[in-house]
């Protein structure tokens, strides 16, 4: 397509939503596209082409436009899932559309507009809407699709993103996140309609009374706090202890459940930071909302100093992730999400074990990207290990399938991305079981006499020091993403051979599903998911992984290096930065 025809396209979008949106009384967006249109740059990267809906559903920033997130990409969105599930009902013969879709959303900006939306295409389309009647965790909608037996659900939300942030997460009725062929359908779907005259919606508050929405309220809270609780190890360990924990949900949808979860639990030292305990989609003291940076422990850590706290655990705003400071010599680190993630699988297997309550047929769930620690921790138990891609559906399908086989009992999983799961309660990760799970794994230890500290540095003394650390390389603009592809066909066609002089021995192309050794040459299947990632390995069994974000335009690389100590590890990561980084 030449400059001008493309020029031509995105231009008669513009037009055609300028008139769209002022005929239908929407003088807001009506006054931004007017601007819009004076300004080619601003109009091309709003309207050249249409977010992807992936298995991730879609993530962008909040503005006018088809490449954006507001109410006409999202309905857009809802009446191609809604045209999904009705497919699937006709293959089926089953009543999906009485099942109905449960609906949520976070502390956004826009979120519960958004949310609402989504409600009245669904009922419009004759499928039945659950709204939740305020922001909830993620891992509450996830559970919710589960216990109320529904065949979908909608989670407004953009995790950890900037505040100028929203997305759209799509879940089938496992609770879990679409499939890769389910979100290939659901995109095509959207793509088979028309954004303004193939949806059909209606009145909200008339769709209410006619009791095709139905509202979800706060006593549901109840019975997923009970479904969490029941994941403790032993009940009495934290009623039992005077562990002081600050806790922040960094103005999220934590803010009220986990609290209150904690104090069921017999947590009797809750510090909140009570500045981050107000829910607020600008998210004035965390510009960047995600636990795994240490400046959004800052108000935290001088609550905690004051206090002599022994914990400060962070959630994201829709309660799935879990970030957490521990203290050292007085002072207080943040712990990685792949330290959090070996902290907690190794007190599992040993809560348990003790306890004389390990199942024989126990496994666990990892990612690629995820620690070598858990490889190790497993073998030494002789637990079963699956490993996954990135994302935690896979780790979702897995335990379907486990289930479905009757084979395997679930203890834990997670990602090195602060994300964390025990119990088949729900398909996501969830900040309410691993805050819980923290606190009693603290709580346990100091009953022995250890800090969280100590427990680390005794892991890393069985296993071997490991360090690992992830950068994000940004590719903006609209080229974005097709320069990450052709980084990766970069990669591919012209692959390092060593980093930092350890020499790469096997190669993992999740794309091609190929694993290559050096220097023979052969080569086998990698037993997963076609993926557009790549993986190398050293002679010295360190790791790199490259791979697009599924949500951003920005390529995520994975170092994954250990040392016989702290400092030899520190010094192999910094060379492997130093000497791999792809442009």
């Amino acid at each position: 397509m030449s400059e001008n025809n493309t020029t031509s396209e995105y231009m008669s979008r513009l037009e055609r939503w300028l008139s769209y949106t002022s005929a239908n009384g929407d003088s807001e967006t009506a006054a931004a596209l007017s601007v819009m249109a004076q300004d080619s740059a601003a109009a091309a990267e709003r309207f050249s082409s249409y977010m992807t809906f992936g298995t991730a559903g879609l993530r962008g920033v909040m503005e006018p436009g088809t490449a954006r997130m507001n109410i006409y990409t999202v309905r857009h969105a809802t009446q191609g899932f809604a045209d999904f599930i009705h497919q699937q009902e006709a293959a089926t013969g089953e009543d999906y559309a009485g099942r109905g879709v449960i609906i949520g959303y976070d502390s956004r900006m826009h979120s519960d507009e958004f949310a609402r939306e989504c409600a009245c295409v669904m009922a419009a389309n004759g499928i039945r809407a659950y709204l939740f009647t305020s922001m909830r965790p993620t891992p509450e909608l996830s559970f919710a699709v589960r216990h109320l037996h529904c065949i979908a659900g909608i989670n407004i939300t953009a995790s950890h993103n900037p505040k100028e942030y929203n997305g759209y997460k799509a879940y089938w009725e496992d609770g879990a996140q679409l499939s890769l062929e389910q979100a290939d359908e659901v995109s095509a779907c959207i793509g088979a309609v028309d954004i303004f005259d193939d949806i059909r919606t209606g009145d909200y508050d008339v769709l209410c009374r006619e009791g095709r929405i139905t509202a979800v309220g706060e006593d549901f809270d109840d019975i997923y706090m009970d479904a969490v609780m029941a994941q403790r190890i032993d009940p009495a360990i934290i009623r039992n202890s005077d562990i002081r924990v600050v806790y922040t949900p960094l103005h999220g949808a934590g803010y009220r459940v986990v609290p209150e979860l904690l104090r069921r639990c017999g947590l009797k030292n809750l510090i909140p930071v009570p500045e981050q305990m107000i829910p607020d989609g600008t998210f004035p003291t965390a510009p960047s909302p995600n636990p795994e940076y240490p400046v959004v422990f800052e108000l935290g850590r001088r609550l905690a100093r004051d206090n002599n706290a022994d914990l400060i655990i962070a959630n994201d705003p829709d309660a799935d992730r879990t970030g957490l400071m521990i203290r050292r010599n007085g002072e207080y680190m943040t712990l990685t999400g792949n330290q959090i993630g070996m902290l907690l699988l190794d007190y599992i297997l040993d809560a348990l074990t003790e306890r004389g309550t390990l199942p024989a047929d126990a496994y666990a769930i990892k990612s690629i990207v995820t620690t070598p620690v858990i490889d190790r921790i497993c073998e030494d138990r002789g637990i079963r290990l699956y490993t996954v891609l990135t994302g935690f559906k896979f780790i979702g399908e897995v335990i379907k399938n486990c289930e479905q086989s009757g084979v395997g009992s679930f203890v834990f999983g997670f990602e090195e991305s602060y994300g964390f799961l025990r119990g088949t309660y729900a398909r996501d990760k969830d900040a309410a079981v691993a805050t819980m799970l923290i606190t009693e794994m603290a709580a346990y230890y100091r009953q022995k006499g250890m800090t969280l500290a100590d427990v680390m540095d005794d892991i890393y003394a069985r296993y071997g020091y490991h360090m690992e650390e992830t950068i994000s390389i940004a590719m903006r603009g609209l080229d974005g993403m097709k320069h990450m592809k052709e980084v990766m066909h970069g990669l591919r066609s012209d692959p390092p051979a060593d980093f930092a002089g350890e020499r790469i021995v096997r190669t993992s192309d999740y794309l091609t599903q190929t694993v290559t050794v050096f220097p023979s040459g052969e080569t086998s299947s990698t037993g997963l998911p076609e993926s557009d990632v790549l993986s190398w390995t050293t002679e010295q069994g360190d790791v790199v992984v490259v791979r697009p974000s599924g949500t951003e335009p920005k390529l995520k690389v994975y170092y994954m290096v250990h040392g016989k100590d702290n400092g030899e590890a520190a010094a192999r990561l910094e060379a492997f930065k130093n000497s791999f980084r792809p442009e």
